[in-house]
């Protein structure tokens, strides 16, 4: 038989899957935890700590804990989770900033941030990598308001999203995205380790708050013999997961 904190993190796990407790849901504290399933707050406590590890909670001083992302291959919304879907994976995620300027918003970036056209904006090209391996490039467009933020993130963080909770409490909780190819230009193709005009995948979103507040639109450009997409569907559920690809075993 499972250690009982093993059991009810999995439990939570479940709950987390259903969407009992969606994400940008607070769990609730851990002497209802401990109550709910008769034990101490100490194994609750080692239950929750399991699943902070996996990113699919997060806590800040003095504060619950807050649901950061679903189970792996829950939600297409859950790819802004690069390290979350890494860490599932037993992989390690890596991230280093090429590049991070302001920019007045064009005309795109303006709608799709609900920004008047020219305001300050923050430009951030990010490469990722799966155990050392280069496997997207992210160039990411955050609104003015959540900048500085961005700003203090250190830039060989493996999570952004997780690094944006711990300093100012942000949950990222819609997205939407739109998926096609690309050839790889000449500077892609460097960084990414892959020949010019080879195909890459690309994915463009959208990213808001819970109350519907766009945080962050991004253009993310995977190589695409290291990470492909699948669809499940059914009569109930249609679920877009981000699965490797050949290239990395």
């Amino acid at each position: 038989m499972a250690p009982r904190h093993e059991e009810i993190a999995q439990e939570l796990r479940r709950a987390i899957d259903s969407e009992e407790y969606p994400v940008g849901a607070l769990l609730p504290p851990e002497t209802a935890l401990a109550a709910h399933y008769g034990v101490s707050r100490g194994t609750v406590r080692q239950a929750v700590t399991a699943l902070t590890a996996e990113g699919l909670i997060g806590s800040r001083q003095g504060a619950r804990r807050v649901v950061l992302a679903g189970r792996r291959g829950q939600s297409f919304a859950e790819l802004r989770s690069f390290a979350r879907w890494a860490r599932s994976m037993g992989r390690e995620a890596s991230g280093r900033v090429i590049s991070s300027e302001y920019r007045p918003a064009g005309a795109q970036h303006a709608l799709r941030l609900r920004l008047q056209p020219g305001a300050r904006v923050l430009h951030v090209l990010r490469l990722r990598g799966l155990d050392g391996e280069p496997v997207l490039l992210e160039r990411t467009v955050y609104a003015g308001w959540i900048a500085p933020a961005v700003e203090r993130v250190p830039a060989d963080a493996p999570s952004v999203t997780q690094a944006l909770f711990e300093d100012t409490g942000l949950v990222l909780a819609h997205g939407e995205h739109l998926i096609d190819a690309v050839a790889a230009g000449a500077r892609d193709a460097e960084l990414l380790d892959v020949r010019r005009t080879s195909p890459l995948l690309r994915v463009r979103r959208t990213t808001t708050t819970r109350e519907g507040r766009p945080v962050e639109c991004s253009e993310d450009r995977y190589r695409s013999d290291a990470v492909g997409f699948s669809v499940h569907t059914s009569l109930h559920h249609n679920t877009l997961a981000r699965r490797t690809g050949p290239g990395l075993g």
